[in-house]
Order: structure tokens, then sequence, then C-alpha cells
């Protein structure tokens, strides 16, 4: 005979099911048995209606009214044109066409330089120099070599009078900015005159002195800048003169130039020529240059370089005399 084998977790889980089923029966039976509850009063409340002409009139006050009414705007008459017709224009081919005008010159300020040139007693030149963009300025004259500075007034000009160093003298002036003039003499007298030119830069102690016809220091004939003579002796052939430039001005071209008639003078004889330095304490302990030129009757020139030891400064005021380095004048009788 078979006999089944029941396992122990078959037997749980249908004991489980019944009791479940079970379990739904008894709470559909237990709700089943109350009373339902009383369905609520859903009914629409009540409207009582009354005539309309029981129905009361409130009274209203009406006041300030004002009438209007539509205003109609008139839409603007049209405007008509002339009648007279439209005549084009138009520019015939041969018309002149007008010329345009010229674009003005900017005013501008004249700086013209201008130098004049005319000669004068004792183979002089008179310089007019007009710088008018120059006032108060400095310039340098040129001519032959020889060089001087000299300042033009408040007004840019300048006159003044300068050797002559050949027939047809020809003048530079030369300013700082690089402009400058040229201007040139016909001097017909310069074949009469010797000439002496002692020039330099800054303070030197230089000095140029002649003395004629046999003079010692300071008697009458010791022409040097300390008792220079005048041109009109010159010009009369009766001595020579010194002139000087650019003795006041400040770091300047310096020169001498000693003039002797000797193609005028009547006195026949010699006239010495020597330099001299006085030692400063401007030059002392150091060496200066000079330069000379000598131009004769004949119009020739001759050129020297000058370079000066100067004692030192324990010597200051005292002199150097240099001789033999011009070339002494004899004088013919004329």
């Amino acid at each position: 005979m078979f006999k089944a084998k029941i396992k122990p977790r078959r037997i749980i889980t249908v004991g489980g099911t019944l009791f479940c089923a079970w379990g739904i029966g008894y709470l559909m039976q237990t709700n089943a048995q109350e009373a339902p509850p009383e369905p609520a009063d859903l009914s629409a409340p009540e409207v009582v209606m009354l005539p309309l002409d029981d129905m009361p009139k409130p009274e209203l006050e009406i006041s300030d009214i004002t009438l209007t009414s539509a205003l109609t705007i008139a839409a603007p008459e049209p405007v008509f044109l002339p009648d007279a017709p439209v005549i084009l224009a138009s520019l015939a081919e041969d018309a002149p066409i007008a010329a345009l005008p010229q674009e003005e010159t900017a005013p501008t300020f004249a700086c013209s330089y201008s130098v004049k040139a005319a000669p004068g007693a004792a183979a002089m030149v008179s310089l007019t120099i007009d710088a008018p963009c120059a006032a108060n300025d400095r310039f340098t004259v040129h001519h032959n070599g020889m060089m001087f500075t000299d300042v033009t007034d408040e007004k840019g000009q300048r006159t003044l009078d300068v050797p002559a160093l050949s027939a047809n003298a020809v003048y530079i002036v030369s300013f700082a900015d690089g402009e400058g003039a040229v201007a040139a003499a016909d001097v017909t007298s310069v074949e009469f005159y010797d000439r002496v030119i002692l020039q330099w830069t800054g303070q030197s102690g230089l000095q140029l002195h002649a003395l004629e016809y046999g003079a010692t220091y300071d008697e009458d004939g010791h022409v040097w800048a300390g008792d220079a003579n005048e041109l009109s002796a010159a010009a009369r052939g009766e001595g020579g003169f010194i002139v000087q430039y650019g003795k006041d001005l400040e770091n300047a071209r310096q020169a001498e130039v000693y003039s002797f008639p000797s193609g005028t003078t009547p006195r026949a004889g010699e006239v010495q020529l020597s330099l001299e330095a006085e030692v400063t304490a401007a030059n002392c302990g150091r060496d200066i240059e000079a330069q000379t030129i000598q131009m004769s009757s004949q119009g020739d020139l001759k050129v020297q370089d000058i370079v000066l030891s100067m004692p030192d400064c324990s010597t200051v005021g005292d002199f150097l005399v240099l001789k033999n380095l011009l070339n002494d004048l004899k004088i013919a009788r004329n």
C-alpha cells in the first residue's frame, strides 16, 4: 500500500490560506448588519417671486449735464500749382567755368636779414646790418680771414666801421641761427695802408702795440688800445690808429686792428710792432691761442697762428712782451 509523505511546509501554507478566507467573510457580514447613514438634504433654497410693479424704485438726481455733439473736421482743400510750365536749365557746353577763389596766404612775420657796405675814409667800410628777427643778438663778421663778434640793438640793427683788407672787400655777417647776409664794397684807397690784425677768443690778455718814428712807451706815436689815436689822423697821413671789436662781450671773438697810411705819410721812418700779454686771473697757468694777419700796402696777407704758455698765477699783473712776431713797417717818404 502506497503511503503519501506530507511535508510540514505545505501544511502551513494551506492553513494560512484558509484563515485569511475566514477573516474576509467575517468582516463582510459585520458591515452588512450596520444601518446606512441618512441621505443629506440637497434641495434648492426657496425663491419668492415678486411682481415688477411691487419692486422698490430708487430716486436718482441728475445735474450738470452738458450736451455734446460730434464735430465734423473738414479735410484741407488741395493746393493747385500755377499753370506756368517748369523750365529745365542746363549748362551749355561752351559756357566758361568761373575761376575758383584762390586760397589766401597766411600772414607771416618778415624775417629778412640784410647788410649794406659803403666805403669810407682811411680804407674803412661802413656796414649797416638790419635783422629784425635778431634783436639784441650776436653776429660774427667775416672778411679775408678776419673774424670778430658784435651784437645788434633792440631793433635788430647795427652800424659799424670795419677795415678793408682788399680792394674788392666782401663781408659776411652770420648769426647763431644760421641766417646771415653778404655785402661788398670797392675800396680803392686800400693800397695806401698797411694793416695788422690781432684776433683771439675769450680773455687772452693780448695787446697790440705800435711805436711810430722811434717813439717809446707812453709818448706821442705810441699807439695801442689805451691810446688808439683817431681815424682822421690816418686820413691826413699823420699817423696810424687802432680799432677794437668784441671787447665788451663775454667769450666773444675779439680783434684789434692797427692801420698806418704808408702810402700818404710825408715822413720816412719806421714803425715797430709788438705783442704784449698781461698775466691775469683768467689766463694764468694755461695756454692762450691767437692769430695775426699782416697786410702790406701791396695787398699781400701774412697769417700766423700763436700759442702762448702763460706763467702761473703768482705772476698776475706782469706782462710778457713778444717781439719779432710781426714785421716792422719801413716807411718811405711820399
